[in-house]
């Protein structure tokens, strides 16, 4: 399969190796805290200055920079992928196409190709530019095993398929349809994720391991929201049009959840895992089961920034407290079930 790779490749890795022994002094002597440099939005707050990609600052891209030289300070056999992935690069949209690129390649679809299409979106569009800095910024915030800016660039297949679907919508929108099904089909076949490029997604999104999660053609997400692995937002399979679900700002879906049909999740919604979602749920409820029904309220206003699961553990206790009743009635009635049923 093709690669990308880079002229003088030899050359290139000397001349980062002096570069390298030259800075690590320098970079432990001004190193300064990689957390919460970006201002986030993704944290909740008022919406970015969209102009801020061209103010000539990018803490983001300096973070993954700075964090890919010490990475290749600590483990040298990595240093030649860290310079080709990021420190060759000359923003974090270069970065992040090549990275990308060489993931979905195939022997049909060459990395360069895939990498001057990729790049051609992002360059040209600055609501991804702003996107993908929000997305990696919800990715460190709330995924405790996102260790780094850098980490989420290069290893989070959550985060690669989120920024290709962006790609994607994009080709989409310029008309440009069976481009964007074949960046879908292509994610779908190395990941294992399904988007398809018409869905309308947010900014600030936490797809968390990614594997299984379905979002089908008319589904909107709104910003800030996080979603675990298996999540599924479907058509009830007989509807055509409008027919997925519309998930509202600060929404946190736990794992292997379903939410079919074009109904509305509101705003700061928190679904327990392995629910299954078929009516509107009001904001900031909670809701949980098969199916899904509202078992109480967060006061919280984005429970997807805060990751808290465990909310529904009074509802889960009452529930396994119930089915223990039930089955001890049961037992003591024998003619219980066909008394109910007459």
């Amino acid at each position: 399969m093709a690669c990308l790779t880079h002229n003088n490749n030899n050359n290139n890795n000397n001349h980062y190796h002096n570069w390298l022994r030259n800075m690590v002094t320098e970079q432990r002597s001004s190193f300064y805290r990689l957390e919460k440099v970006f201002p986030v939005y993704a944290m909740g707050l008022p919406d970015p200055d969209p102009d801020f990609v061209l103010n000539g600052s990018d803490p983001i891209w300096d973070a993954v920079k700075q964090e890919a030289k010490l990475e290749a300070e600590k483990e040298p056999i990595l240093s030649s992928f860290l310079y080709a992935s990021v420190l060759s690069h000359e923003c974090l949209e270069q970065a992040l196409a090549f990275v990308v690129a060489n993931r979905l390649q195939s022997p049909t679809l060459l990395a360069t190709e895939l990498m001057d299409i990729i790049s051609n979106v992002i360059m040209h569009d600055k609501a991804i530019q702003r996107s993908i800095r929000l997305d990696v910024q919800a990715f460190k915030d709330r995924d405790p095993a996102c260790l780094s800016y850098c980490s989420a660039i290069l290893y989070m297949k959550g985060f690669h398929c989120l920024q290709t679907y962006r790609v994607a919508h994009a080709l989409w929108h310029q008309g440009r349809k069976v481009l964007a099904l074949a960046f879908q089909s292509r994610v779908s076949e190395v990941f294992g994720v399904d988007i398809h490029p018409a869905a309308k997604i947010g900014e600030g999104i936490l797809l968390d391991h990614g594997t299984g999660v379905v979002i089908g053609e008319t589904a909107v997400i709104g910003n800030r929201v996080s979603l675990m692995q298996g999540v599924t937002l479907g058509g009830t399979g007989k509807e055509t049009g409008d027919r997925h679900p519309k998930v509202g700002e600060g929404v946190l879906i736990g794992a292997s959840s379903t939410i079919l049909g074009n109904i509305k999740i509101g705003d700061g919604v928190m679904i327990a895992a392995g629910s299954l979602v078929l009516k509107d749920a009001p904001p900031r409820s909670i809701v949980a089961g098969i199916p899904a029904k509202v078992i109480g309220g967060l006061r919280e206003h984005d429970p997807s920034l805060t990751m808290k699961h465990d909310a529904t553990k009074p509802f889960f206790s009452n529930v396994a407290a119930n089915f223990r009743d039930e089955k001890n009635n049961g037992a003591q009635n024998p003619n219980r079930n066909e008394v109910n049923n007459t």
